[in-house]
């Protein structure tokens, strides 16, 4: 009979992807992650069929991860303006407190080994941010661009703050208010 599986060593496992594939690369061998875990290799793939379902995985974890703390204390009450920031702040905070993990999800982001259909199960997690960007669609907010592209430009514009607080911890706020201040600008016309 086979042995259960321990939670602990799943996200054991997880976390030392995070760290390896943050600092090597998603062509990291397998080796270095399940070493870095404290478990044989053969343990990692009794977690994860082969490395795509280790990717698939992450990439799911991370943003399941970020979409529950984007969204506590969001201001259903706040015009839409007072609602991207509130999804920016969070955002910004979340990449410059994890940035292994902001890294990692960067270049999942632009793997073609995460599949669509665990990039649609992500999503599921961000209906609140999208409705946001739609109903800004909607209102003329975005200047008839579509929400694709806002997404973008929020998150260049996003990368580009992280950087700059990661730069200079003590000006976090002034990056993070004038970062928004740009998105917004640039999104509003």
């Amino acid at each position: 009979m086979a042995r259960p599986k321990s939670e602990d060593k799943r996200q054991a496992i997880l976390a030392a992807a995070i760290a390896v594939f943050a600092n090597q690369g998603l062509g990291a061998a397998t080796a270095k992650i399940a070493r870095r875990a404290g478990v044989s290799e053969g343990t990692l793939f009794n977690y994860f069929s082969n490395k795509d379902a280790l990717l698939n995985a992450l990439y799911l974890e991370l943003k399941n991860e970020l979409s529950s703390v984007m969204l506590p204390g969001f201001p259903d009450g706040q015009d839409l303006r007072g609602k991207a920031f509130h999804i920016w702040r969070r955002y910004i905070e979340w990449g410059v407190e994890n940035p292994d993990k902001r890294q990692s999800m960067a270049l999942l982001g632009l793997s073609d080994r995460v599949d669509a259909s665990t990039r649609e199960k992500a999503m599921a997690g961000f209906v609140e941010v999208n409705r946001v960007i739609h109903h800004s669609v909607a209102d003329g907010s975005f200047c008839g661009r579509s929400p694709d592209f806002a997404g973008a430009i929020m998150g260049a514009l996003a990368e580009t703050t992280m950087d700059f607080i990661g730069r200079e911890r003590d000006k976090a706020e002034f990056y993070t208010t004038m970062g928004f201040d740009a998105f917004w600008r640039a999104i509003a016309g």
